[in-house]
């Protein structure tokens, strides 16, 4: 029997791989299903003394079980799902092993003890609770000795068949109304008498919510109104229980904290309302949905919604019905339309009423009231950010730009490399995550030794968080405890551990171009943090390694952008200055950049050379540390680092050399035509315009 139940499992295994095979050839399906999940095994004693016991399996994705029954006897043949098997045991205690078979090999086994006894259950203990998340639930749980398996009868239906499970397991069972029940237990084993136990227990309906309502998603200030929401900035001085004598129909109201978070909780609903401050109304107009959330138990079937409109002194309304979902959050979102096309004008409102159906029956619990629209384009914060892997992208001064106090630089880069692979990721819902991975960088404040170690919380990585990017003011808002960007201790009261814990934290940002940001904050009067961040796998268009195209006009200077009437290297001229334009200009995904020259270049008068080729003149040898940054909005390039240069070295922002004083940085005018080929220019005093055109190899 088992060879052939085997046999069969191989069958239907070769028929499903078989029928895949007309669309797919591949079947690496196979491989991916999992074994059998949830496996169980209900066990039943006959009450006769014979120790005879039933035993029936569970399971997800299981072909079939195979039970070795733990008293030493042969294992049971194939059982098929759904089915179950009888066994005679000695009195004992024994341990059998439930194994399910699934549709590869790979099998899955569980351990379920069996007590079999010719006494009574003895020491029967009863749990009987309420469920703490589920309205009108019960759960019961017992244990007794010489028990194998117990029955519960509930008491609500006169008659109903008992619920059993095995012993020291629990039965959850939900009622229709809540009240007091006669609830019966009694356990069992393979003796004919039983043990049982009773008990009047009083069943409750949860009437209030245990958790929140979803949190909403950051927005912009511009695109939401707030009447009542921790999420966003509500309107001032609003009235959230304005006596319209509601209290003669029934109702009252008050506002509930749980856990901090407060709602507004109208009893007995009739009608209730909201009425803004004296002489405030809001223009909706131009927002799409009025957003509401709304906990309710089982009495309140319905809520209608109405916008009340005062236009110079004339009160109009509209209302708009939405159907609850009892002892739930309903997440409400009703379109603006839905008011407009009943005539309602939306661009003076300054009250809101709900009505409850049935009737003051019952209590519901509001939160999160707002007017909402769809964002007009997403943050260009959205994506992953890191620390620039470069000195002095963490720094601290006592100006913005003034890193004068501590900046980190490349040995302190290499050494925090557990911090500079810190992720801080924008979501475009909103969201906001740090990602710290096993290790960030801990310091003394936090219980470290400032050094890489294991994150401490609350800013470990853990916290719930969003983001709001104001990008007219430059700012971006981080709130959830635990969150931050750049560094934990600095946030707007000062540094930690001298401040308390912050909820939320405002940084200042400027774009330098799109994969690069300055972050700012002022972390107590006078101590700035800054911090340059790049988005993470980002490259910019101009990393590589660029030379001058060998072609003529691609060195050139003229009065005017576009004009290089004055002199531009003709063909004759590129084969004369073959040494320079072989000089490569590297763009480092670093930030790094290099002038790579090699055995010589062109050396003009001004460095001592006779305008030919020749060894490379210091400081423009090509030996200069330097850097550079792409600004993609602003076309430009600036590179930092003195001898460092595009194109020509004597070209630079104050003028030519050596009529100027050798730069330390130089900020060229950038466009790519494409993504091999970049035009660049710089104006050298006024009205003189070096040009050149690069290519990439």
């Amino acid at each position: 029997m088992k060879i052939i139940k085997k046999q069969l499992k191989f069958i239907l295994l070769v028929l499903v791989v078989f029928g895949c095979t007309k669309e797919d050839d591949n079947t690496d399906f196979v491989n991916q299903i999992e074994p059998p999940t949830n496996i169980a095994v209900d066990v039943t004693v006959t009450q006769d003394n014979t120790g005879l016991v039933t035993l029936r399996p569970s399971g997800e994705g299981v072909t079939g079980y195979v039970i070795d029954f733990g008293d030493g006897s042969e294992v049971s043949d194939f059982i098929n799902p759904g089915e179950d098997i009888t066994h005679t045991y000695q009195e004992g205690v024994y341990d059998v092993v439930v194994t399910a078979n699934g549709l590869t090999d790979e099998t899955t086994s569980i351990t379920q003890e069996v007590v079999v006894s010719f006494q009574a259950p003895q020491n029967l203990v009863v749990e009987i609770t309420n469920d703490p998340a589920l309205s009108k639930t019960v759960n019961v749980t017992a244990d007794a000795e010489f028990a194998t398996f117990f029955e519960v009868d509930f008491g609500e239906v006169p008659g109903a068949d008992p619920i059993s499970a095995n012993i020291g397991e629990t039965i959850s069972y939900t009622f229709e109304e809540a009240g007091v029940y006669t609830i019966t237990v009694e356990a069992l084993g393979a003796a004919i008498e039983t043990t049982t136990y009773t008990e009047d227990f009083e069943v409750t309906a949860i009437l209030q919510p245990l958790a929140s309502a979803e949190t909403p998603p950051a927005r912009e200030e511009s695109d939401v109104i707030s009447i009542f929401s921790s999420a966003y900035s509500d309107v001032p001085g609003t009235d959230y229980f304005p006596d319209w004598g509601q209290a003669g129909q029934g109702s009252g109201w008050a506002m509930f904290d749980l856990g901090g978070d407060q709602m507004l909780q109208y009893v007995n609903l009739s009608y209730q309302g909201i009425a803004l401050a004296e002489g405030t109304t809001v223009d909706v107009s131009q927002m799409e949905y009025l957003h509401l959330d709304v906990w309710t138990a089982e009495a309140v079937t319905d809520i209608e919604t109405s916008l009340i409109n005062n236009a110079s002194g004339t009160v109009t309304e509209a209302p708009v019905t939405r159907s609850l979902t009892a002892n739930n959050w309903t997440s409400i979102d009703i379109p603006i339309s839905e008011y407009t096309d009943q005539g309602l004008t939306v661009t003076e409102i300054f009250q809101l009423k709900f009505v409850g159906t049935p009737w003051a029956a019952g209590t519901v619990f509001i939160d999160n009231i707002y007017f909402w629209k769809t964002p007009t384009a997403p943050s260009p914060l959205v994506g992953t950010w890191v620390l620039a892997p470069e000195a002095g992208a963490l720094g601290v001064g006592p100006a913005v730009g003034d890193t004068g106090w501590w900046s980190c630089d490349a040995v302190c880069v290499a050494d925090r490399a557990c911090q500079y692979d810190d992720e801080f990721v924008f979501g475009a819902d909103g969201s906001f995550t740090n990602n710290l991975g096993s290790e960030t960088w801990i310091e003394g404040w936090q219980g470290g030794s400032d050094a890489c170690g294991t994150p401490v919380a609350p800013y470990d990585g853990n916290a719930v968080a969003t983001y709001v990017h104001n990008q007219a003011a430059g700012t971006v808002t981080i709130s959830g405890t635990g969150a931050y960007i750049g560094l934990p201790k600095a946030n707007n009261q000062g540094e930690l551990p001298n401040v308390a814990v912050p909820e939320s934290i405002t940084y200042d940002v400027t774009f330098i171009d799109d994969n690069t940001i300055n972050v700012v904050i002022e972390a107590g009067a006078g101590v700035f943090w800054q911090y340059k961040l790049v988005r993470s796998g980002a490259t910019s268009p101009v990393v590589g390694t660029w030379v001058l195209a060998p072609e003529a006009g691609a060195l050139a200077v003229g009065p005017a952008l576009g004009d290089t009437s004055w002199w531009s290297c003709d063909a004759a001229c590129v084969g004369d200055r073959a040494c320079q334009y072989d000089d490569q200009f590297v763009f480092g995904s670093d930030g790094s950049f290099t002038n790579v020259l090699g055995a010589d270049t062109w050396v003009e008068g001004w460095q001592g050379g006779s305008d030919a080729c020749g060894t490379p003149v210091a400081p423009y040898d090509g030996t200069a540390s330097a850097t550079y940054t792409y600004n993609e909005s602003a076309g430009t390039i600036t590179i930092n680092g003195t001898g460092a240069y595009i194109g020509l070295p004597k070209a630079n922002n104050e003028g030519e050399l050596p009529n100027v004083a050798v730069p330390s940085t130089i900020t060229y005018n950038v466009s790519l035509e494409n993504s091999t080929t970049m035009n660049v220019h710089i104006e050298s005093g006024a009205g003189v315009f070096w040009q050149y055109k690069l290519v990439k190899i």
